[in-house]
């Protein structure tokens, strides 16, 4: 006994059975279960939901039935699997925001938005839907190949006829053993019109598709598609990433404040989950602004709605809610499906090449089913008509005949008819002798030939198959086509930094000598008198100090000019903010400056125009003019705005309209003034001409337009400075020395810097320690050219001004006064360095 048991045990290795197992497993689970069929777009328990249905005869006008009745013809005949999975699975095709073109129509609770469950099985009543009859149409005409079920009692479809491309327009997805699906949901009639296309022309290209038929992806829950490059990405290799965004509006009401309504939904998205995170970052405070949060949705749509406090911004609060939360979602595209049994990854075009094969089979397959059946019909309306021809013989051969096979056997010996015609003979009723009767045979054996010769026709024809195709498909569309629900929005690819969702305000953007970057609104700085201690402005690392200042928006363009004549740009709002007192971020993260580069101008730019000019002016005095439009368009490593020469460098650069006076002013107190247009417009990259030539151990320190009525204010390192009408700088040639601007001494130290002013502006300066004390122009004194100047800041000892900004006045922002404000009666004056 012990041996006989030994012999029934079989040594086997351990680790190739657990592997012959577990791909035996993995090939079940995808060609079984999670994958759906190229040709018909279903997994194989959306199939034999369908077919049970259809078996059981619950067509779209039929009555309702019991879910749990379906469930258990599934289970019973075809799905050996939980009825659990088989109820959520039919659940799921009766859901108008899960399936694009529903294939089960359900009664009763299936379900919700908010990712409430359907009602038990025995509550619910479903049928089959109209269109997914479209599926199972011709089922009978032996278009499709039948398999056995899991116990080999019954027969079930291998794949449907599927007589629109499903796999497309209602997607799929599903997770298999190593690999997973997920095919976005499509416009019944762009993808009809795109197999359409490829059916006219095979060579048709992907771009071709996009352009004029299949747009995109087209969700049952609508929303919003954030450009094209993630679509052509999926359609040509069958992978890619979609952003999608609900359909958001913003209110204004009459008491200025502002009501963001969500009305429509990214695809899979749950409402209430959305609502839930929406209350968590408004209680965590990481969304500032919400002072009410409701969902309104009812039988008529989706309402959600969030009302804000009077004094936010809709679109800064909205821009966060698309950062944190489901109202902007990326739909992971993934083409996987059972290609002859295989999985593939699939393009665009290939889905619908195989879609056109399968359909091309289903047509010969019916017209083969059909010629059958009208040549099996003709072959018996044959042997009618030669009965008819010989009525007498026929009828008295019958009645001589002791029996019918004896009947039959003699007209089949006498007639030379087949056993077949010859039992229809016998079969016919008295009535078809009538002379109307012979004539409706007649007319039926010829229409029948040509039947026949059609078909045959249609079958030695490729191109008479894929017209029928295209008349079906023209058909369905037109039955069943309906407006596309989820619209495209196509722009730039950095939808996540959406200008128009910035606010725009104004803001301080500041440099310093050591390269670090950062912007602050412009309100930070808060109006001194003249003569002021200033406040800490930036935290700025040992030996160094803010080298620009430009007052500018978050929504302009600020472009960066080099020591070597390159230029850079950035958004405003693509600076980082800091805090007043933080150094900001190195410049070399934000702008792919070279090594031994630095930024020696910024200029902030609205709109690229072919009227609007750049001036530049180098450390030697070399000036060129350019159309600002050649800047329209600068890559990310930089362009080359200027030509330098040998051991020059580009000091200055300003925005013109072409019919300026521009003055260029010395570190020794000299400028001159001359029209711009004395300088032709050059190419970007030329190096340009004399704007002034310099004395000896001098280098150009500003260049500025020059308005009519307008001041020029200097500024020295150790921070006088004085205002002088520009009437007294009369207008020469460019090319000359300059005339004397401004008396210098050991007390004024060198010009730092020469501005146009009007005395509507605030002054900035900024020392070489960081601090900064913001002046009314309007506060510093009006001299001649010949003079000193007034204190605009008090230093300490070794402390020098390193920069001077202008910023545009804010009408609504107060004077303040500081506690520290010391001024000496003889800083008031105007100081004469003759006495001295």
């Amino acid at each position: 006994m012990a041996d006989q048991q030994r012999s029934n045990v079989k040594e086997i290795n351990i680790s190739q059975e657990m592997r012959t197992s577990f791909l035996d497993y993995a090939m079940s689970v995808i060609v079984a279960r999670a994958l759906p069929d190229v040709r018909d777009g279903l997994k194989p328990v959306h199939r034999r939901i369908l077919y049970a249905m259809n078996d059981l005869g619950m067509h779209s006008d039929k009555a309702y039935k019991k879910s749990a009745r379906i469930v258990g013809e599934v289970i019973g005949k075809y799905h050996p699997h939980g009825d659990s999975a088989v109820y959520e699975a039919m659940v799921r095709m009766a859901q108008d925001f899960s399936y694009r073109n529903m294939l089960v129509d359900g009664h009763g609770n299936f379900g919700s938005v908010d990712g409430d469950s359907a009602a038990a099985m025995r509550y619910t009543e479903a049928r089959m839907s109209k269109i997914s009859m479209e599926l199972l149409r011709d089922i009978n005409k032996d278009t499709i190949d039948y398999a056995d079920n899991y116990d080999g009692s019954e027969r079930e479809p291998v794949v449907f006829p599927a007589r629109f491309p499903n796999l497309l327009v209602n997607g799929a997805s599903g997770i298999a053993v190593g690999m997973a699906t997920n095919i976005p949901p499509h416009n019944l009639g762009e993808t009809i019109d795109a197999v359409l296309a490829v059916s006219r022309d095979p060579e048709i290209t992907i771009d071709e598709l996009m352009e004029n038929h299949i747009h995109g992806p087209d969700f049952p829950t609508a929303g919003l598609i954030l450009g094209r490059s993630g679509i052509r990405k999926a359609y040509e290799t069958g992978k890619g990433s979609i952003t999608v965004r609900a359909e958001v509006n913003i209110e204004e009401k009459a008491n200025g404040k502002a009501t963001i309504l969500v009305t429509e939904l990214p695809y899979q998205v749950n409402k209430a989950r959305l609502i839930e995170k929406i209350a968590e970052l408004v209680r965590d405070k990481r969304v500032d602004g919400i002072t009410d949060l409701r969902d309104e949705s009812d039988r008529n749509g989706m309402r959600i709605v969030m009302e804000l406090r009077r004094d936010v911004n809709a679109n800064v609060v909205l821009n966060n809610l698309y950062k944190y939360t489901a109202l902007q979602t990326t739909f992971g595209v993934n083409m996987l499906a059972l290609v002859d049994g295989q999985p593939k990854v699939l393009t665009i075009k290939q889905c619908l090449e195989h879609y056109l094969d399968h359909q091309k089979v289903i047509i010969k397959r019916r017209t083969e089913f059909e010629l059958r059946k009208a040549e099996a019909r003709a072959h018996i309306l044959e042997g009618l008509r030669i009965a008819l021809d010989h009525l007498d013989e026929v009828i008295a051969l019958i009645r001589n005949s002791k029996t019918a096979d004896i009947a039959r056997d003699g007209l089949i010996e006498r007639f030379s008819l087949t056993e077949k015609q010859s039992q229809a003979i016998l079969d016919m009723r008295l009535q078809r002798l009538t002379g109307l009767e012979r004539e409706k045979i007649e007319n039926e054996y010829n229409e029948l030939l040509k039947l026949i010769n059609e078909l045959k026709a249609i079958l030695a024809d490729d191109e008479k198959v894929l017209e029928i195709i295209r008349e079906e498909l023209t058909e369905i569309k037109e039955r069943y086509g309906d407006q596309r629900r989820t619209e495209l929005v196509v722009g730039g690819a950095d939808f996540f930094e959406d200008e128009d969702l910035i606010p725009e305000e104004n803001i301080v953007i500041t440099l310093t000598h050591q390269g670090y970057i950062k912007r602050l609104p412009s309100s930070t700085y808060r109006t001194q008198k003249r003569g002021g201690r200033g406040i800490q402005g930036m935290g700025t690392n040992e030996d160094d100090f803010v080298e620009h200042l430009v007052s500018t928006s978050t929504h302009d363009t600020i472009l960066f000019f080099t020591n070597k004549g390159k230029v850079y740009r950035a958004k405003g709002y693509e600076i980082p903010e800091f805090s007043r007192t933080a150094k900001g971020i190195p410049i070399i993260n934000l702008l792919q400056i070279e090594k031994g580069e630095w930024v020696n101008a910024v200029i902030s730019v609205t709109e690229f125009s072919e009227d609007s000019y750049l001036f530049f002016t180098t450390r030697h005095g070399i000036s060129k003019r350019t159309t600002l439009a050649q800047f329209a368009n600068i890559r990310k490593g930089g362009l080359i705005a200027v030509g330098l020469r040998e051991e020059d460098e580009l000091i200055s650069v300003r925005l013109t309209d072409g019919n300026q006076d521009m003055m260029i002013a010395t570190r020794n107190g000299y400028l001159i003034r001359f029209p711009e247009d004395q300088i032709r417009s050059m190419g970007r990259t030329a190096a340009g001409v004399k704007g002034i030539s310099l004395r000896k151990d001098d280098h150009v320190v500003s260049m500025e337009i020059l308005q009519e009525d307008s001041k020029i204010l200097h500024v020295t390192d150790k921070g006088y400075g004085k205002q002088t009408p520009e009437k007294e700088y009369r207008i020469t040639k460019r090319g000359g020395k300059g005339i004397f601007t401004c008396n210098l001494t050991d007390k004024t130290g060198s010009v730092v810097a020469v501005k146009a002013v009007t005395g509507d502006e605030d002054l900035m300066l900024i020392t070489v320690a960081g601090v900064l004390i913001r002046i009314p122009v309007v506060d510093i004194s009006e001299t001649g050219r010949n003079t000193m100047g007034v204190r605009l800041i008090r230093l300490q000892e070794d402390e020098e001004v390193a920069t001077v900004a202008r910023i545009d006045r804010d009408e609504e922002e107060e004077m303040e006064e500081t506690a520290e404000e010391v001024v000496n009666e003889e800083d008031n004056q105007t100081e004469d360095p003759s006495e001295e």
